[in-house]
Parts: structure tokens; C-alpha cells; sequence
């Protein structure tokens, strides 16, 4: 975009901010909203109160625990992990004999290479 196409849409732009601003200052419901922020202030400043104090006072049943903000929801218990059961592997070419939890096992994976994947699980025996 040149430089002089920028220039006129940041005008337009400002132009259009312009327009929506000069509207909301003629809104009645704006004008209201303004003149209790500031009587909400001054009463405030008055007592000497905090907006966080408003709140806890305000809240009754606790539910709002920082200004603003909803409160967590409980958590959720995570489903237990179930351990792994050990596995000896025998195999029947060379008489090697492997225990592992899983299939990140070295050995295992070089057998399941050379004989397939189906053939040496049928070596498996459940341990524990």
C-alpha cells in the first residue's frame, strides 16, 4: 500500500472514531452510566473503600473471588492410571528370553523387524 493510500484510510478512519464518539456523548443511557461511575467513585473515595471491597460485600455467597472474575470450577478427579503388566518374550529360534512393559524395547523391536509384528506376540507371557 503506498504511503498516501495509507494516509487517506487512517483519515477515514479517524474520521469514522470521530462520528461514533460525538454519537455515544449524545447517548442518554452513556450519560447516566457516567454520572454513576462517578457517584460510585466519590462515595468510594468517601469511605475510603476499594472496588475489591465493594465486591467481597456485595458477594454473599462467595462466589466472586478476584474483581471480576468467575470462580474455578472444582476439578475434575483424573481416572486412575492403570500399570503396565510385564511381558517376558521367549524366542523360540534363539531361546532369548526379554521382560519389558513395553514395546520401546530394543531387542523387541529388532525380532518384531525380522519376524513380523503378529509372530512375536504370539511368544508373550503375562507376568504380574
Amino acid at each position: 500500500m503506498s504511503l498516501i493510500n495509507e494516509f487517506r484510510s487512517t483519515e477515514a478512519a479517524i474520521k469514522q472514531l470521530q462520528e461514533r464518539l460525538q454519537a455515544l456523548k449524545q447517548d442518554d443511557k452513556l450519560q447516566k452510566e457516567l454520572d454513576f461511575e462517578a457517584k460510585l467513585r466519590e462515595l468510594m473515595a468517601e469511605y475510603g473503600k476499594s472496588l475489591p471491597d465493594i465486591l467481597a460485600l456485595l458477594d454473599s455467597e462467595g462466589k466472586v473471588v478476584k474483581a471480576g472474575r468467575q470462580p474455578r470450577a472444582a476439578k475434575v478427579e483424573a481416572p486412575v492410571k492403570r500399570t503396565r503388566k510385564v511381558k517376558q518374550y521367549k524366542n523360540p529360534h534363539t531361546g532369548e528370553v526379554i521382560e519389558t512393559k513395553g514395546g520401546n524395547h530394543k531387542t523387541l523391536k529388532e525380532w518384531k523387524a525380522t519376524w513380523g509384528g503378529d509372530t512375536v506376540e504370539s511368544w508373550v507371557t503375562l507376568l504380574d
